[in-house]
């Protein structure tokens, strides 16, 4: 089964190409090309927590804290699918 990223998860369509990005902007996960591979994930895909939400510009409409997106089902589902493999924080 194939690893979802935070965009196919939440349908949220700010992904490139999304139908939301002309309305909502986009998100930096897709973009996030530096930490492509981490936990599986396509980009920043299953690294969300750590590029979304941090900046003043609002860019995830799901999380504005660490807080808010470690109470988050997608952030709990890449933390059991990867297990003791899991990076909360990725080594730059």
């Amino acid at each position: 089964m194939a690893k979802l990223n935070c965009w196919e998860f939440h349908k949220c369509s700010r992904e490139p190409d999304g139908n939301k990005v002309d309305e909502l902007g986009p998100c930096p996960a897709p973009n996030s090309k530096e930490f492509n591979g981490i936990n599986g994930g396509t980009n920043g895909g299953r690294v969300c927590w750590y590029i979304s939400g941090f900046d003043s510009d609002g860019s995830c409409i799901r999380c504005k804290s660490l807080a808010h997106c470690v109470k988050c089902e997608f952030f709990h589902k890449v933390s059991e699918e990867e297990g003791r493999f899991f990076k909360l924080i990725p080594d730059r």
